[in-house]
């Protein structure tokens, strides 16, 4: 104990005691019965808890005579851990805003993020940014520059802005940046000479700051590993195998593993090789109805379940995180450090007893969420983002003309006699749409054309968002391409920014398996509007009422919608209360597994099929390109005619 001049003890009056509880010791990743003061919303010490003097009160080697608590907390039997760090994740992912997030994710233990928002500035640029680091959020946010918006080149897609390095000196003056958002365009890193990435990654390094630089480079190895590493970027949170997070921890990357790599292989060589000091756990995308479940907390009890040490897992989702962004008053449980802290009742289920932020108890925030669900948060323009036309069942059947002799049906559409202005006016749009169809004037003769076509196809895997690129034969009858009886599905991606009005097709293979159809505005990056499936009927209703809806998920079956998410804001997010959002996203989802779609998380499977930065074959509103190449990739491979017949119009 300290003593006083006189010999008396020196008490010091603190905010709050633990007592008595299992704290955990970050340097040594194990736990020990101590007390815990806090003050100012900081550790002012961590004492040894020792037994009781026998007729006293006074304990033997201990410190805990010395604080005078305004409260106390009785730890007996818990265990006491750092707030987690989540250091890679986008709020846009769980289709809800700043606010609506906080409240959800810190009585899960959850205390410090790191958000990427390339989500809202694909959509709003630098202005959708600036509208979430307004949000005030009893969860700490730090953010990652989004580095790729677009997530290529313009001439690949369209989004609804793009970030320039104005924008990037603009955001690296706030305090709260910490980073550069993942770094995704390997061909434009890479590339000789000078590009976007390279002047981007320049002006970070200049800014006067330490900047991390977040990668996102899955399939990446050999060679062209050590030049996206040498380039600059040094940490990926992509999914990652056995062999892959050995070669890239050896090459001095740091690793971000989210659920999907989070299998048994990979955790067994992240112990066997003791990698811990180059890994933080991190979510990276939650869905709203599986937020409701968990979130870094889910990811850690998931990495224990896989075979990592509780020990291990909870050094992963604390201290390494935040000793990788420089976070350095957080993470550990030591004088002087935040007072982020979780009460954990036992080390498997990793659901909080209490959440302590800044020294202080979060209490439940639901009643706060619904007295704050009108509350305006974005301006009225964020609410009319989708300028769309309405697809017509003329969009889902496809010439065999238009894209084996690469007579593309959005040229026409682009004909100055529907000038863009026009073009936006949904009624001539329609109108342009089924003339641009036809391409033919009335009365001319047509060439109807059967035979058999080898056609590019998107195959969708069963777990991860890989969509394979593989070849098959499909029959052409009367000039059409016949998918359907082939077993495909289709999708389609419009342009819905009132920017060209384009239209580009893909056809899936082990997609749905009954009759129908899902369309979304929240599909990655650029976030135009996406439509899959194998009823036209069902196509064209889903597609009409998600620009109806200005943005959201639908799925239609058998000639009516059969779930919806409403997602107004910009396309890709909702204002309502996460448990709203979460029941109408559940509903989305059973429709989408109930029509035969077989994928670990069938919503980011089908939201990824458009994102031209994750493997191997994906479609934009441009057409469908080879990831890793950046190639066009065509519809129609071949073309095998065996009947052709002339006929007039």
């Amino acid at each position: 104990m300290a003593n006083g001049n006189d010999g008396g003890v020196v008490v010091v009056k603190v905010d709050l005691v633990i007592e008595n509880a299992w704290v955990y010791r970050t340097f040594r990743q194990c736990f020990e019965r101590m007390d815990i003061a806090v003050t100012g919303g900081k550790f002012f010490d961590v004492s040894p808890v020792s037994d009781f003097v026998e007729g006293s009160e006074q304990r033997v080697g201990a410190r805990r005579g010395e604080w005078e608590a305004e409260s106390v907390f009785d730890g007996t039997g818990k265990f006491v851990i750092p707030g987690l760090v989540d250091i890679h994740m986008h709020v846009e992912s769980s289709m809800t805003y700043p606010e609506e997030f906080s409240r959800t994710v810190v009585p899960f233990g959850v205390t410090t993020v790191v958000a990427d928002p390339h989500e809202i500035a694909n959509v709003f640029g630098l202005e959708g940014i600036l509208s979430f680091m307004e949000q005030e959020t009893e969860l700490d946010i730090f953010y990652g520059i989004p580095s790729s918006v677009p997530a290529t080149r313009t001439e690949m897609e369209t989004s609804g802005a793009e970030f320039g390095e104005k924008e990037l000196r603009e955001l690296l003056r706030d305090e709260r940046v910490v980073c550069l958002g993942e770094v995704m365009n390997f061909k434009d890193l890479v590339a000789e000479g000078d590009t976007k990435s390279k002047r981007f990654l320049k002006v970070c390094g200049e800014c006067g700051r330490k900047i991390r630089i977040e990668g996102h480079c899955p399939g990446l190895s050999g060679g062209d590993l050590a030049a996206f590493i040498r380039a600059g970027v040094d940490a990926d949170h992509t999914e990652q195998t056995a062999e892959s997070i050995l070669e890239k921890t050896d090459m001095g990357m740091f690793l971000e593993l989210q659920e999907k790599s989070l299998k048994e292989e990979v955790v067994e060589v992240v112990k066997r090789k003791q990698l811990y000091e180059n890994i933080a756990l991190v979510t990276d995308d939650t869905m709203p109805d599986r937020l409701m479940e968990g979130h870094l907390n889910r990811i850690v009890r998931l990495a224990v379940a896989k075979g990592m040490p509780a020990e291990k897992a909870i050094y992963l989702a604390t201290f390494t995180p935040a000793r990788r962004m420089h976070l350095d008053d957080r993470g550990i449980i030591a004088p002087g450090k935040k007072a982020d802290f979780v009460v954990l009742p036992d080390l498997e289920s990793f659901v909080p007893e209490a959440v302590f932020k800044d020294g202080k108890r979060c209490v439940d925030a639901a009643a706060e969420g619904l007295e704050n669900s009108l509350k305006k948060r974005f301006p009225d323009y964020f609410y009319s983002s989708v300028k769309c036309r309405l697809a017509l069942a003329s969009d889902f059947i496809l010439p065999v003309d238009d894209f084996w002799k690469e007579e593309c049906r959005k040229e026409a559409c682009r004909k100055e006699e529907y000038r863009k202005e026009e073009y936006q006016k949904e009624e001539c749009r329609n109108e342009c749409r089924e003339e641009a169809l036809s391409g033919k004037p009335s009365g001319s003769e047509i060439q109807k054309l059967s035979g058999t076509a080898v056609v590019n196809v998107m195959q969708i895997q069963t777990f991860g968002t890989r969509a394979k690129h593989v070849q098959r034969e499909i029959p052409v009858q009367d000039g059409n391409l016949c998918w359907q009886e082939a077993g495909l599905c289709l999708a389609a991606v419009f342009e819905r920014y009132g920017k060209n009005g384009d239209v580009s097709w893909g056809f899936v293979e082990h997609a749905l398996e009954q009759k129908g159809a899902v369309a979304t505005t929240w599909s990655h990056d650029s976030h135009n509007l996406l439509v899959l499936g194998n009823s036209v009927e069902d196509m064209v209703l889903a597609q009409n009422e998600v620009v109806h809806m200005q943005g959201g998920y639908v799925t239609a079956s058998g000639g009516r919608v059969t779930a919806a998410a409403e997602l107004p804001v910009g396309g890709i997010i909702s204002d309502k209360s996460l448990p709203e959002l979460a029941a109408e996203i559940r509903a989305v989802r059973g429709e989408i597994e109930r029509m035969g779609y077989v994928n670990n998380n069938v919503i980011m499977s089908i939201s990824t099929l458009s994102l031209l930065v994750s493997p191997e074959l994906k479609l934009s509103d441009q057409g469908m390109f080879d990831v890793k190449s950046q190639r066009k990739i065509p519809l129609v491979e071949a073309f095998q005619i065996q009947e052709e017949k002339v006929v007039e119009q």
